[in-house]
């Protein structure tokens, strides 16, 4: 029996998370990142939810995701719904959690084929 999880070809795993940064696949990235299901692996300039505007998260609409999953750092803060609106406008779900719990629900949804994108706040 195997007891490896299978990942479909091209498809972007987060293999580690700590403190410090957040690896895809083999590559360590120190900040904040987008991470699309497919594609590009992109730095995010929001160091805080405090610091995040609705720009920011219209710039996730370029990913085509169904879905995004907000890592707020390293405890669960909600941003104002303002701020949501380009993805709101767009009918793309939004679910806000944890850094650690968005990058464990990520990896879920982008292994059952979801068009997913997670953003993840790294804090030192």
């Amino acid at each position: 029996m195997k007891f490896q999880p299978e990942h479909a070809t091209g498809v972007n795993v987060i293999t580690r998370h700590d403190p410090t940064g957040i690896w895809v696949g083999s590559t360590r990235h120190a900040g904040s990142i987008i991470v699309p299901w497919k594609g590009e692996v992109r730095d995010w300039p929001v160091a805080e939810p405090s610091g995040a505007t609705a720009a920011h998260f219209e710039a996730l609409l370029d990913c085509g995701p169904e879905l995004v999953i907000f890592g707020s750092g390293r405890r669960l803060k909600f941003v104002p719904p303002a701020v949501l609106r380009p993805l709101i406008e767009r009918g793309v779900g939004i679910e806000t959690m944890d850094t650690a719990a968005a990058c464990r629900t990520y990896n879920v949804l982008a292994a059952e084929g979801r068009c997913v994108v997670a953003a993840l706040i790294v804090q030192a």
